[in-house]
């Protein structure tokens, strides 16, 4: 399958810092990829380099199979991109801005009107057209914006921090809006929100200084085998008991009279539920507990910050 994007080792310096280094990703269809990242991480000087506004350092970018640097304007006609601060015009309407935007992507002027009836309808804003976008709420700005990003049907759609100052009820629209997109799109996502990455993205990438330090699917995150157990005893023995049991690494009490125990690798739960019911401590609850894309993430930076 061909990718919708494809980097190779992209760096970009601003003087004598290196924000991005040595970027490599590619982008399939249908697949949603979070990027995430402390402050300063490189996300968003990265994502201006894909879509073309900053120029790398070095390396290069291919979009829909175009080289970005040789044939730009071929290259930007597959991406719609949404950065964190929507370019809207407050004192057009709906419908003027998004003709507005159809005109500048060069869509066939007996097509536009269906155009803008389409992204309206997809993001929304059904019958809206001669709303003023001043007089917008931040959720319906917002979905002007991707609708903007989405106009000229673009395989390749890229969203910096889509759902920033909504309230939960238009964090849970957008969120949908962008599921839909991912079915027949490429979106790269990029979100300080883990729980939004967690239940949107097909994969996650996580970078740090400029570097990607982290790339998996989030399938394999969330099927990973447990780290941990939670597990409670009809009797209380001593944490120090309890770590002699193989498999077990750390043990530690909660407050409300739980036991979680931090897991080695190798050995099955089962073995480790016989061990508890072998020592007759009257084992009543055992959960496995894996890791989160939260605890992912912390373990992440937390170790490139030691």
């Amino acid at each position: 399958m061909n990718a919708l994007i494809t980097t190779s080792n992209l760096n970009h310096y601003y003087g004598s810092f290196h924000a991005v280094q040595d970027l490599s990703l590619e982008l399939q269809r249908g697949e949603i990829l979070g990027l995430l990242g402390p402050n300063g991480a490189g996300k968003s000087t990265s994502m201006r380099i894909i879509s073309g506004n900053t120029a790398p350092t070095s390396g290069s970018v291919q979009l829909n199979g175009v080289d970005l640097h040789r044939q730009p304007l071929q290259a930007k006609a597959s991406l719609g991109y949404l950065p964190e601060q929507p370019p809207l015009y407050r004192d057009m309407t709906i419908g003027e801005y998004l003709d507005f935007c159809a005109h500048l992507h060069q869509i066939p002027r007996p097509k536009i009107i269906a155009t803008i009836n389409e992204a309206m309808e997809k993001c929304g804003l059904k019958d809206m057209q001669r709303r003023l976008i001043g007089n917008l709420s931040k959720g319906y700005q917002q979905r002007v914006g991707i609708a903007q990003a989405i106009i000229h049907q673009p395989d390749i759609i890229i969203l910096d921090e889509p759902t920033s100052g909504l309230d939960p009820n238009q964090i849970m629209e957008i969120r949908d809006l962008i599921r839909e997109l991912g079915d027949e799109h490429g979106v790269i996502l990029s979100t300080h929100i883990l729980p939004e990455v967690q239940s949107i993205c097909s994969r996650v990438m996580v970078m740090n200084k400029g570097r990607v330090i982290f790339s998996d699917s989030m399938s394999n995150i969330t099927d990973s085998a447990p780290s941990s157990l939670l597990f409670q005893l009809e009797q209380t023995p001593m944490v120090d008991e309890i770590s002699t049991i193989p498999g077990v690494a750390t043990v530690e009490t909660l407050p409300d009279g739980h036991y979680r125990a931090e897991l080695k690798d190798g050995l099955p739960l089962s073995e480790i539920s016989e061990q508890l019911v072998a020592k007759g401590w009257g084992l009543s609850e055992f959960t496995p507990e894996r890791h989160t894309l939260e605890q992912v993430f912390a373990r992440l930076t937390m170790d490139e910050e030691g």
